[in-house]
């Protein structure tokens, strides 16, 4: 399934992948007005957050040979 994915990801542009990240963040706006709850996070842990899950890809996208 995963070299499935990765075929068809292959096939997106940077526009599409603009696009994707535009929906990831109107959908990030959404949840914060359906659960306020989630704004009362402390900035630290959102950031140990945002760390976590860049990782890999950072990695991957420019320290993998």
């Amino acid at each position: 399934m995963i070299k499935m994915l990765n075929e068809k990801i292959k096939k997106m542009t940077v526009v599409d992948i603009g696009l994707v990240k535009m929906s990831a963040l109107f959908f990030g706006i959404i949840m914060a007005k359906l659960f306020p709850a989630l704004l009362d996070i402390s900035y630290p842990v959102l950031i140990i957050i945002v760390l976590a899950c860049g990782a890999k890809p950072l990695y991957k996208t420019w320290f993998q040979k």
